[in-house]
């Protein structure tokens, strides 16, 4: 085997690269994930996933996990509600049967990572490891973190997400703004704190477009809401805005002035004591990247392709490359590590520039001045579909 008598690094402990690891252990791969995080209990942020087939369910069904996410999806999340700024309901699918539940099944990020961590051998992620840096020792690399600890692996794995450390050691290229920014907030506790919107959710998520902008948030099983403020601008919106992300009064005026013909419903997110924000520019790598292959340096995930969150693909294509990776490292067509890297990196580009110009297209509809009407015909074809 390609891998064996060697030492693999992933950096970054997200859902692929944790599903890595695990398809890696499978094939008695000694494997070691590094992530920031300080221990397993910090709390998990983001979205609730919709897994795919042929993808991200793909991944943990060869990692023999597919029970245990039946066990903790939440059917009730791939409930949807569409609406227009004020409100007004223009689909709901709360009267008839999950539309997206058997093909598209969702989950919470922690419960996720809960079971892709209970999967892995003991001491198989090292928390408090901050990636800083690295340098060629040996054949391999040298990994320093910022707890002033460093460790040797033979093969090193990007998974470290849209703001990757490693990335820069293998490409330099630069990823494209789309035009897009997005205010993202999460509210723990909501039902108390933020009560209407809360109920007018129903369990599931609420997307709402209106003069070519977009809210849409979603409940989570930890009784938490995350929402998204998304917009059309400039690059360089974030640092000539002069917003302090922390005052949450500054941040409910720029809503008040940037979504002037929503309702005053939405305030409720913006005037809890319980709610942090995160501006969030939406970048995308070019279609065409290309980097030279190294025989020990490998990325994943959106650490090789980030792209924005518009077609729901991001998690779904970070899983497949884990599994792709997998197969290419432990199985036996190739002659050495440099010729399934360069394999599996040629596949992946493709795949994640397909997944890109999808999201791309997706966000021209999100962001149009129909964007009600659209997502609402899409929908209705989806659930006559199911009917």
């Amino acid at each position: 085997m390609l891998l064996q008598n060697k030492q693999i690094a992933i950096v970054g402990g997200g859902p692929a690269g944790l599903a890595l690891a695990k398809l890696l252990q499978i094939k008695n791969v000694n494997v070691k994930v590094y992530e920031r995080d300080m221990s397993r209990d910090v709390r998990v942020q983001g979205a609730t996933l919709d897994l795919h087939e042929g993808t991200g369910l793909e991944a943990l069904k060869r990692a023999g996990l597919l029970d245990e996410f039946y066990k903790n999806h939440r059917p009730v999340a791939s409930k949807m509600r569409l609406t227009d700024g004020l409100l007004n309901i223009a689909f709901d699918d709360h009267d008839f049967a999950t539309i997206t539940a058997e093909t598209r099944p969702e989950i919470d990020r922690a419960p996720l990572r809960d079971i892709l961590l209970n999967s892995l051998e003991p001491d198989t992620v090292v928390w408090d490891s901050h990636f800083v840096s690295m340098e060629k020792e040996k054949n391999g690399w040298r990994l320093h973190f910022k707890n002033g600890t460093s460790s040797y692996a033979d093969l090193v794995i990007a998974a470290d997400g849209a703001n990757s450390k490693v990335r820069p050691y293998l490409s330099n290229i630069k990823p494209i703004y789309s035009g897009i920014t997005l205010i993202e907030g999460n509210i723990y506790n909501a039902e108390k704190y933020t009560p209407k919107l809360f109920a007018f959710a129903k369990g599931g998520k609420v997307m709402a477009f209106d003069n070519e902008q977009f809210v849409g948030y979603g409940t989570k099983g930890d009784g938490s809401i995350m929402f998204v403020a998304n917009f059309k601008t400039h690059e360089n919106w974030l640092t000539e805005s002069g917003i302090d992300f922390n005052d949450r009064q500054q941040v409910l005026e720029w809503f008040k002035q940037e979504f002037a013909n929503w309702s005053d419903e939405w305030y409720e997110f913006f005037t809890n004591d319980a709610v942090y924000f995160i501006p969030r520019p939406q970048y995308y790598f070019p279609f065409d990247q290309y980097w030279e292959t190294q025989e020990n340096l490998t990325m994943i995930g959106d650490a090789a392709h980030r792209m924005p969150p518009y077609a729901g693909e991001g998690a779904n294509v970070a899983l497949q490359d884990a599994f792709e990776l997998a197969e290419c490292l432990t199985g036996n067509q190739f002659a050495d590590i440099k010729t399934a890297i360069a394999y599996f990196e040629k596949e992946m580009v493709a795949r994640g520039a397909e997944a890109t110009k999808d999201t791309l297209e997706n966000s021209e509809r999100m962001f149009s001045k129909t964007a009600l009407e659209q997502m609402s015909v899409f929908f209705n074809q989806v659930k006559d579909g199911f009917d």
